[in-house]
């Protein structure tokens, strides 16, 4: 398939959205975090500060493609667990926007959930679900979804239900560092492209990590796992210790050293001491090498307050890349297109809007 135009829902400072752009298929994000947003002006990337429930696809019409990475505060396991334990309800209430009921009575009852933000998770079904249904709008020709691993029970309902709608579907779990991004993440994704044709999760390129097996064991046929010392300038050894452990657990602290890939990358990354072998504190990370962790280009330019936050909630724009040219059917990106990842150009600001709950946001760009 040729995909027209991407609109990203929790856009963030826009880690799909690079991806994206890198292919060559023009993005419009959606984000409400006003420090994302200054991020993704100054990148350059269309941009629409707003709730995405004040939206839908006659919003941007000219957009054929639907991707979104709603929050996972209520699901990660760092979390206080609102969404893990609405888990059930949340999955009925698919059924329900499923058999249509009335968009009122569904927004009464998501707001009695534990925390609101947990509905959001079904945000890209609300979309998905008016431009199939909608009079100004066609169905999206493919939906790209992906959140922290807690939430593959819903992306199983959304494969059920679009299924049904007319979508070939796959989801499941992706491990960051088999797709050559220097860090080990787990990442719940779902892919769907409209019609008969088969869709499926990218194959991986590279070896799963595991601590204390050599690089080169495992399949030969598989690249070995990045480090971080493949991702970042440093000319020395150094190691990682993490302020974030195993479970969410902040005492649980993880020890990575540059030989291998790095742990998570959280909110908190600016938290994590670096040291030398010899335990010397060494300068910690900057917003360009935990950019870089994450596969953002090394001259990306963060902006806005919470940086870390910012880098930490975002998909890899490398993984990205791996499943949009999956989701349109394209295969494995080349070494070329990865390795363009690495650097942003010295793009013109594209046109970008800032509107209120209120305005039409269907214009030139969208």
């Amino acid at each position: 398939m040729r995909p027209g135009k991407i609109v990203d829902l929790f856009a963030g400072p826009g880690g799909l959205d690079v991806a994206a752009e890198k292919l060559g298929v023009p993005t419009v994000g959606v984000e409400w975090d006003a420090s994302a947003c200054l991020t993704r002006r100054a990148a350059g990337l269309t941009t629409v500060e707003g709730d995405v429930r004040l939206y839908g696809p006659s919003d941007f019409s000219k957009a054929n493609v639907l991707a979104g990475g709603p929050p996972c505060q209520t699901f990660t396991v760092a979390g206080g667990g609102a969404g893990r334990r609405a888990l059930d309800e949340v999955q009925h209430f698919v059924k329900r926007m499923v058999a249509r009921e009335k968009p009122e009575d569904i927004k009464r009852d998501l707001s009695r959930l534990e925390d609101e933000r947990t509905g959001l998770v079904l945000e890209p079904l609300r979309w998905a679900l008016a431009a199939i249904d909608g009079e100004n709008t066609e169905p999206y020709h493919a939906i790209i979804l992906e959140q922290v691993p807690a939430v593959l029970p819903v992306w199983e309902a959304y494969a059920e239900a679009l299924h049904d709608e007319g979508y070939s579907v796959d989801c499941g779990i992706l491990r960051t560092e088999e797709y050559g991004v220097p860090q080990t993440r787990r990442r719940a994704v779902f892919i769907a492209r409209w019609g008969d044709e088969e869709v499926a999760l990218p194959s991986p390129t590279h070896r799963p990590y595991r601590k204390g097996v050599p690089r080169e064991a495992g399949d030969q046929e598989l690249e070995s796992w990045r480090t971080m010392a493949d991702a970042l300038d440093r000319r020395s050894e150094f190691f990682v210790i993490s302020n974030y452990g195993t479970g969410g657990d902040p005492k649980a602290r993880g020890r990575r050293a540059s030989s291998e890939p790095s742990a998570t990358v959280t909110g908190k990354i600016f938290r994590n001491r670096v040291v030398s072998p010899q335990d010397v504190e060494l300068e910690r990370f900057s917003f360009s090498e935990a950019g870089c962790l994450q596969t953002f280009p090394r001259n990306y330019p963060w902006s806005g307050r919470d940086v870390g936050q910012q880098i930490g909630n975002a998909v890899p724009p490398r993984l990205a890349m791996h499943v949009l040219c999956a989701a349109f059917g394209w295969g494995t990106p080349s070494d070329t297109l990865l390795e363009s990842l690495e650097t942003w150009g010295n793009r013109e600001a594209s046109e970008t809007a800032v509107v209120d709950n209120t305005s039409q946001v269907d214009v030139e760009y969208a």
